[in-house]
């Protein structure tokens, strides 16, 4: 037994057989050594990659100046972040709320709907995945993870992430709809064409607050900025986190002013939120993004990842399907993908899953071409050697 499993609530993690040291770029190492392509990172939160440089110093530089400055104090780290956030936000959204978690960015937009429309109903998607806290959980669609914990909010209502008649399950209780523009949880699933524009129109013609959580799927993943420009929609409020400071916890909640200004001082608040740490490490961030060129990366070689996939369906026949835009894709198979991602590991790949049978891949947008090439000949050996256990 390991150290971690003497101490940790273990059943709460499925853990995997190594042991990891350091990291840099797209590739990570173990403790003895051995070399992964990281594929995985840390479930989209390396976005920049492991150590970017332009993180690493501005974290060392902030972490000697100052790492603590509540919100009820100014910090220059935490308005540099701010102006540097207000050049990329989606048009309108320019209020910003500071937590420390996709979970948290999930429960205040919750808040704020509800404050702003006085309206306890929600509409979320079948597959919908927001976190789990209870408010975040009480949108999120999975009976495994609801079960246990009910009874939740009352008055979610969850819809077909294939209807484009979400009007018909609006009434007069209905407050805020949430969506994921592509559900990440689920197996990288891209909503049916007119899907997020009907819930715009929906939304706007009813008072309803549109939420994107864009925790998993924006800045950049998908080869835009934001997934929801993929259909030229833009939410009421927006919820981030994962990569945004580069490793460094943090959550946001974007929101249009009309909508947060409706609360009052000491109605929402986070101790941790906006300190100059995560701010430096998020502006360092932003910075990669737009100086490095990450968001046409992940068009580029994204396109270019999912090229590779498509090929290796053809070739194989327990690939059933490929999935995906840029940097934020799945392979779905016709079996479990244990025995895959544990040979990954072996064979120094790092993969992702999405429930039993669905590889997900959210690696680092500083990939490149020749390592999606290594990955590639690594993930057709895989399913060679799959296929020849399975006798298939």
């Amino acid at each position: 037994m390991s150290e971690e499993d003497k101490h940790l609530s273990t059943t709460l993690y499925q853990k995997f057989p190594v042991r990891i040291e350091r990291g840099k770029g797209v590739r990570v190492w173990d403790t003895s050594g051995k070399e992964y392509i990281d594929c995985m990172g840390g479930y989209g939160v390396a976005l920049v990659g492991h150590c970017n440089p332009r993180v690493v110093e501005a974290i060392k530089n902030q972490a000697e100046k100052l790492i603590v400055c509540h919100m009820s104090f100014y910090n220059d780290a935490r308005e540099d972040f701010l102006r540097r956030m207000a050049t990329i936000a989606p048009r309108g959204l320019s209020k910003i709320f500071f937590s420390n978690s996709g979970a948290e960015a999930v429960e205040a937009a919750l808040k704020f709907s509800r404050r702003y429309t006085g309206k306890p109903g929600i509409i979320s998607m079948s597959g919908g995945y927001h976190g789990k806290t209870f408010g975040a959980l009480s949108a999120t669609y999975s009976e495994k993870y609801r079960k246990p914990f009910m009874p939740l909010l009352e008055n979610v209502k969850f819809l077909p992430y294939t209807t484009t008649r979400i009007e018909d399950a609006v009434d007069d209780n209905i407050g805020a709809v949430i969506v994921e523009p592509i559900q990440g949880e689920t197996g990288i699933i891209l909503p049916p064409e007119g899907l997020l524009q009907n819930m715009r129109e929906v939304c706007t013609k009813h008072g309803i607050v549109l939420i994107f959580d864009e925790i998993q799927s924006g800045l950049g993943r998908t080869g835009k900025m934001w997934a929801g420009e993929n259909w030229k929609t833009i939410p009421d409020i927006m919820c981030l986190a994962k990569g945004l400071a580069g490793g460094v916890p943090i959550g946001l909640t974007l929101s249009k002013p009309e909508i947060v200004e409706v609360l009052r001082v000491g109605e929402h608040s986070s101790t941790f939120g906006g300190n100059p740490l995560a701010c430096a490490a998020g502006a360092a961030t932003i910075g990669s993004l737009n100086e490095d060129k990450l968001v046409e990366n992940a068009a580029d070689v994204g396109g270019y990842f999912k090229d590779g996939l498509l090929e290796l369906k053809e070739k194989h026949r327990i690939v059933r399907d490929v999935r995906g835009l840029g940097m934020m894709l799945a392979l779905e198979l016709r079996f479990d993908v244990r025995n895959l991602l544990l040979d990954g590991i072996r064979h120094g790949l790092l993969m992702l899953y999405s429930g039993k049978n669905i590889l997900r891949l959210l690696p680092p947008l500083v990939m490149d071409k020749e390592t999606i090439s290594q990955s590639l000949e690594t993930m057709d050996e895989l399913l060679s050697e799959e296929e020849r256990r399975r006798n298939v």
